[in-house]
């Protein structure tokens, strides 16, 4: 038993649930009688062991957006990092 628990742990790291584990050991066992039950489940666990899983992806940082500012020329609201003037007011200041 002792000599089996680091592979059950191996599977169950990987995140495969418990009921599948025992269900991979004991499902389709040969009709012959098995000489040395260990070390047919100790094949079984390093054989049939599933790939480790993806890593997760890094989580997401919370992006917020720009804060709302008032415009210095025409008053209105529009999201920038700073105080200044909306677009209107800059494409018609550039233009001048």
């Amino acid at each position: 038993m002792n000599r089996l628990a680091p592979s059950v742990d191996a599977w169950l790291e990987r995140g495969v649930p418990l009921a599948a584990v025992r269900r991979t050991l004991t499902s389709g066992l040969p009709e012959d009688p098995i000489k040395h039950p260990a070390a047919f489940l100790a094949h079984r666990l390093t054989t049939l062991l599933p790939p480790p899983l993806p890593a997760a992806p890094p989580p997401l940082s919370p992006h917020r957006p720009a804060p709302l500012q008032t415009c210095d020329g025409c008053d209105r609201a529009f999201r920038a990092p700073q105080p200044g003037r909306c677009r209107d007011c800059r494409t018609s200041a550039s233009a001048a």
